[in-house]
């Protein structure tokens, strides 16, 4: 219980340190986006906090999320062209997503070493780096059904 009492502080005060009121919806979605590190969608987010907040509509979150890009809290995460996520890690990092179970999984990378040929004189904004695959747990069960299959 401490520790959600201290997790809401610490949330309660991004927020006022970035100068955005914490209303109860604000707090309740960047405490969701703390808590699930999945990379979610809109509906994600809806649908998981629907039951605590009723009220709660899809274009609150919108405008929340806008707000939390905007102060630079959240960012941003477009993998496929259909499906718009968002990060609470601002930091520079690749994602992997499996094309098994669709989980999508941060991994360290080293931008400053990674070498861009055919951009001089461009302006960048932003670097990202996606791979895509499948991930080490959906190869265990690819496995393990490969060897269960075998044996029957």
């Amino acid at each position: 219980m401490k520790d959600m009492k201290r997790n809401l502080e610490d949330i309660t005060n991004k927020l006022k340190n970035n100068n955005i009121r914490p209303s109860h919806q604000r707090l309740k979605v960047l405490e969701f986006l703390d808590n699930n590190r999945i990379h979610p969608t809109v509906e994600q987010i809806y649908h998981s906090l629907y039951d605590e907040i009723p009220t709660l509509s899809k274009t609150t979150i919108y405008n929340t999320l806008n707000t939390l890009i905007e102060a630079g809290l959240v960012r941003i995460l477009t993998i496929e062209d259909n499906e718009v996520r968002y990060d609470i890690r601002t930091d520079t990092h690749g994602h992997f997503k499996c094309k098994s179970c669709g989980n999508i999984y941060d991994f360290e990378v080293d931008m400053d070493l990674v070498e861009v040929k055919g951009l001089n004189g461009f302006r960048i904004y932003t670097k990202d780096v996606y791979f895509s695959g499948i991930c080490s747990k959906c190869l265990e069960q690819e496995d393990g059904a490969k060897i269960f299959d075998k044996v029957i």
